[in-house]
């Protein structure tokens, strides 16, 4: 069953800012001219409501959004990277394949969520000028885009479910009252993953239906794909519950108490969800002393008779399940635990730029993400780069901060990749 896939994905990369001199008449000494790098395209995944499983990303190992383009001469900017948009069905989860951390929870159709930043491009060398240095032979490259493992999990969102054991009918119901086309056979298991469709009614209200994969007894304990079919479950406002009647293959009876408690071993909480009982298969012989026997057993349990395959008796279950929709959606907080985030992206929180750590024997360390990243862009080896680099320490307050912590010229500061004999620098700027 196709409803959790791995994927990785790849943010494109900044473009290279441009290191580029004015050569115009009237301005021999033209100076900088370099425009910025493209900024690198983006990773989005958007809910499409024509797909109803994760089959098309099953082989899909590696998603890369294009590299922004290098910046050009004249100050103008490289052509950002193309954005990717990947389409996936209502329902998906997105974690955090690492820590598991939830990323997005895609409840709405249509909604989508920016999952991979790309880079931003890198600065030309119109940027860095300085009246120490007026003629910078320097351009920023550009960032890294954001790379993230991410594990997609589907969990359908459907107003009815249909549940029940394997070949009691299921697809066979669903096929009649909506416009689905799943696989109808005369063997167990023949519906493998969930399929989904709409049903419209004469006075023109409708509802979305999910045909369930059929469980087993031991489905609660995750016996076969017992919890894979369960999760799709808990996302159903209402369960239409089918039997079938004809007792051909078990007793009806049994049927129906198994597949309630394998719903309760799995969530308590499903207990209270609204059931409909259908009895299927009715226009078998036997059908009516199965469901004698049925209703002796449960007589004050509401039973709709059908047939599925001659359509005989459907149209009450359809009004008797829009009218529980209707009933659920008025206090919908059925689905509240279900629906993890609405809100579509869980940012990490805002930590401090950076922070100051004392190895001891005047041994010190720059922790911050925003440093390693301009460490990354730095060439240390050029002295005017390094003299910039210093210039933004100073602005952004880590070399007050160091001096505050206690840091004393000629003690070793960790940067980056880099180990630095610290010294004051004068203001040059």
């Amino acid at each position: 069953m196709i409803d959790l896939v791995k994927l990785h994905v790849k943010a494109g990369d900044g473009g290279r800012g441009c290191v580029a001199w004015r050569h115009e008449k009237f301005y021999p000494l033209g100076g900088p001219f370099g425009g910025d790098g493209g900024k690198g395209g983006d990773i989005y995944f958007k809910v499409d409501t024509n797909e109803t499983t994760l089959t098309k990303l099953r082989f899909t190992k590696k998603v890369k959004a294009g590299n922004g383009m290098p910046g050009l001469t004249k100050k103008m900017h490289g052509k950002s990277g193309d954005d990717v948009i990947i389409p996936v069905p209502l329902g998906t989860m997105i974690r955090n394949a690492e820590n598991h951390d939830l990323l997005a929870d895609l409840t709405k159709p249509g909604q989508k969520v920016l999952i991979a930043h790309g880079g931003r491009g890198g600065l030309g060398n119109a940027h860095f000028a300085t009246a120490r240095n007026d003629t910078p032979e320097y351009a920023q490259p550009g960032e890294i885009g954001e790379s993230l493992s991410l594990v997609l999990e589907l969990r359908l969102l459907a107003d009815a479910g249909i549940i029940g054991f394997p070949s009691v009918g299921k697809s066979t119901f669903l096929s009649v009252v909506t416009a689905a086309n799943p696989e109808i056979a005369d063997y167990p298991f023949t519906t493998i993953e969930p399929n989904i469709g709409v049903v419209s009614l004469p006075d023109e209200r409708s509802f979305v239906l999910a045909d369930m994969p059929g469980l087993i007894e031991g489905a609660g304990d995750g016996k076969g794909l017992g919890h894979e079919f369960l999760r799709h479950i808990k996302r159903c406002r209402v369960l239409i519950h089918m039997i079938d009647m004809s007792g051909d293959q078990r007793n009806p009876i049994d049927d129906y108490e198994i597949i309630n408690q394998e719903l309760l071993k799995y969530d308590p909480a499903l207990e209270s969800r609204p059931q409909i009982v259908v009895a299927n298969k009715m226009d078998d012989e036997y059908a009516p002393e199965y469901l004698e026997e049925f209703k002796a057993k449960y007589p004050d349990l509401k039973v709709f008779e059908i047939s599925a395959l001659t359509h005989k008796g459907i149209d009450q279950v359809l009004y008797a399940v829009m009218a529980e929709i209707e009933k659920a959606k008025e206090n919908d907080d059925i689905l509240e635990d279900e629906v993890e985030e609405t809100v579509v992206y869980r940012y990490e929180p805002k930590r401090p730029d950076f922070e100051i750590i004392n190895y001891g024997s005047h041994r010190w360390k720059v922790e911050s993400d925003k440093v390693d990243r301009i460490v990354s862009q730095t060439n240390m080896d050029d002295p005017d780069e390094a003299y910039r680099f210093g210039i933004t320490l100073r602005k952004m307050g880590i070399e007050q901060a160091l001096y505050d912590a206690g840091v004393q010229d000629g003690d070793q500061v960790i940067i980056g990749t880099y180990l630095m004999d610290f010294t004051e620098q004068e203001d040059q700027s």
